[in-house]
């Protein structure tokens, strides 16, 4: 039982990271692209904001339930004599996930800061500069993301 919940709080954590993107990126964007900067880059400074610390929770739920599950079956495996061999795709997962938490890294904490800094001296250029640099790695991570869910359920 307890496997299972560590389960479902892992998935639901990377339906709110991923899902997230997806919403942004292909549908909050596009509609904020039609307003001028002034009432864009602080529209998206204000839902950006939240949403990046929302993700970083999920970071941190994806990473302890990620490495209780993985402890969880060695364990499982130790105490029956056996050896344990982490899965394939347990490891694109898990290194996957790695290469998105560092973009997300660079996201929240060079970009989104560059981005805040920007709408606060309202110098809509640099925001737009910063803007766009989060756009682009968030579609990175947005392709990461679906296909480590695809190779997840996929095989």
């Amino acid at each position: 039982m307890l496997y299972a919940v560590l389960q479902f709080l892992h998935v639901m954590a990377v339906i709110l990271w991923v899902g997230g993107m997806l919403f942004a990126h292909c549908f909050l964007r596009p509609a904020a692209a039609k307003l001028d900067p002034p009432v864009r880059l602080p529209l998206l400074a204000s839902v950006l904001g939240p949403f990046l610390n929302a993700v970083l929770a999920a970071i941190v739920l994806i990473l302890v339930t990620g490495a209780w599950m993985i402890g969880s079956s060695a364990s499982q495996a130790a105490q029956t004599g056996g050896s344990f061999f982490m899965p394939r795709n347990w490891t694109l997962m898990a290194s996957g996930g790695i290469v998105m938490m560092a973009i997300f890294g660079h996201i929240r904490f060079a970009l989104f800061k560059r981005l805040a800094a920007a709408v606060a001296a309202s110098d809509w250029p640099r925001g737009g500069q910063a803007m766009a640099g989060i756009r682009r790695w968030v579609g990175v991570n947005l392709l990461l993301g679906i296909a480590i869910v695809a190779v997840m359920f996929l095989g």
